[in-house]
């Protein structure tokens, strides 16, 4: 197996390289590096780097357990973690200046079932501040770029994972989504990006905990067999995450084998009622959607929706972000995005009846999709109204 092919595999691919012996872990870490190096100056999107002899001593012991029938289901695969989330030993700066020298004490639960698995943390992965743009760039690290285009985001605010994963940079990264964050960059880079139901995956261990109910970790992948290994890895119960929940009784892998049983009920809407679609976006989801008519699902047209709700979940997750920066305004505040900064001003203004306003419509949100999903298995939308 040349280590020029090597980008252009999925990670279920790499997997059976590694188990048949046509590929090291070794060589497939060596490899990895090379590509970061290569390719650093053009994407910006590996924010930091284990030390070249730790990894290399890891690849080693991965291939020591994969000649010995010792290995993981993930072992030797080297993995980009985004840098919202903690890897023991490495700085998780949330891409905040205030931050930057924030030490993590310990892996995140997700890290921690992925290194288990035998996956090797080589990088963090660069994200918007705290997450909080669809368009990956900060004070500390500078813009991310599109490895389709260097004059494109890779969106946000998992866009250094996508760039990083789409390039053949990483064959595994990790991501989360609170209101796009895994789903924008999928689509602006051309990848499967999933996020799951709330708990699916746990969170934590976290200094403090994130009140905002609407972010979660999940799949950010080349391919949806890749998504259902990652998912089979990562999910299931755990004590640092009061909301997580149990492991399905099947596999996502195993379940991607199965074939429908009847076609689908599937419910098209153009734009949710509120959003201006892009023509040509509107014209390649449509062609979608013909496609999945033309296999014989039941494919309707629905009018209107929940209506445009972007603006109060950005205020309500603005309030979670003003806790988050108190301590640190009076001597960081002209270090902090200033978008971020607005948000976070205006929040502090919030009343309790904007809040329950905002917490009434989230209720609203949920009733809507409840009614939906009673009569459809699916809805299909852009899942962005522009281009990158």
């Amino acid at each position: 197996m040349s280590t020029q092919d090597l980008p252009n595999l999925s990670l279920l691919e790499l997997k059976a390289l590694l188990e048949s012996g046509e590929l090291s872990a070794s060589a497939l870490m060596e490899s990895t590096l090379e590509r970061i190096h290569s390719t650093h100056d053009a994407l910006n999107a590996v924010v930091s780097l284990r030390p070249p002899e730790e990894l290399a001593a890891e690849a080693l012991e991965a291939d020591r357990r994969l000649a010995e029938g010792e290995a993981g289901p993930l072992e030797g695969i080297p993995l980009g973690v985004k840098d919202l989330e903690d890897v023991e030993g490495m700085i998780t700066t949330f891409g905040s200046v205030p931050f930057r020298e924030n030490r993590a004490d310990s892996d995140s639960t997700q890290v921690a079932r992925l290194r288990r698995a035998g996956a090797i943390p080589v990088a963090k992965t660069n994200t918007p501040e705290f997450g909080f743009t669809a368009i990956t760039k900060n004070l500390v690290f500078g813009d991310t770029r599109s490895p389709w285009d260097l004059s494109r985001s890779p969106g946000g605010s998992s866009g250094g994972s996508a760039a990083l994963m789409t390039a053949g940079v990483l064959p595994l990264v990790t991501a989360s989504d609170g209101g796009g964050s895994i789903r924008i960059p999928a689509s602006f880079v051309g990848a499967f990006g999933l996020k799951p139901s709330q708990g699916r995956v746990p969170r934590g261990p976290f200094k403090r905990w994130d009140t905002s109910k609407t972010s979660v970790y999940g799949p950010l992948t080349k391919t949806v067999a890749d998504a259902a290994f990652f998912l089979d890895v990562v999910c299931g119960l755990s004590i640092d995450d009061p909301e997580s929940l149990p492991t399905p009784p099947t596999s996502y892998v195993e379940q991607l084998k199965k074939s429908l049983d009847q076609p689908l009920r599937i419910a098209y809407s153009r734009d949710l009622g509120f959003a201006v679609v892009q023509s040509d976006i509107a014209a390649a989801v449509e062609d979608s959607v013909n496609v999945l008519a033309g296999l014989g699902h039941e494919v309707t047209e629905i009018q209107g929706g929940p209506g445009q709700l972007g603006e109060i979940w950005k205020k309500l997750g603005d309030f979670n972000l003003a806790g988050i920066f108190a301590p640190h305004l009076a001597d960081h505040e002209e270090n902090i995005t200033r978008a971020l900064m607005a948000g976070v001003r205006e929040a502090t203004s919030m009343t309790a009846a904007e809040w329950e306003a905002g917490q009434t419509q989230r209720g609203q949100l949920v009733a809507w999709c409840n009614d939906l999903f009673r009569e459809y298995d699916l809805l299909v939308t852009p899942t962005v109204a522009i281009d990158p």
